[in-house]
């Protein structure tokens, strides 16, 4: 089971942490763990490619393990454009979910 922790502050993710394979299927051809991964990855791309900020990323692909952060301190167009990403990141990720709940754990708070 991917268990999945997302911090907000004031409203806003400042931090997402996924920890675990789902294991739905064999390891290589997981299609839910591919999913989230997938999910969680393209959100990192995009703050990192189009919101242009550092996130501290903290990665163990053998261990399905993927943790970053977002500073606090944003505002303006940027503060959009982070707060887009990450909270259709956070759609993306209910929604799988919701369909998958004994492989996928998701706490927020």
């Amino acid at each position: 089971m991917t268990k999945v922790k997302i911090t907000k502050t004031n409203g806003n993710i400042t931090q997402v942490e996924c920890d675990g394979h789902t294991e739905y299927g064999v390891y290589g051809e997981d299609i839910v763990c591919a999913s989230l991964s997938s999910i969680v990855q393209t959100a990192v791309l995009g703050l990192v490619g189009v919101a242009k900020i550092d996130v501290n990323l903290e990665r163990d692909e053998k261990r399905g393990y993927i943790k970053f952060n977002v500073p606090i301190d944003l505002s303006g167009e940027t503060l959009i454009k982070v707060k887009a990403i990450l909270e259709t990141m956070l759609c993306g990720i209910s929604d799988l979910h919701e369909g998958f709940s004994d492989f996928i754990d998701l706490e927020v708070k």
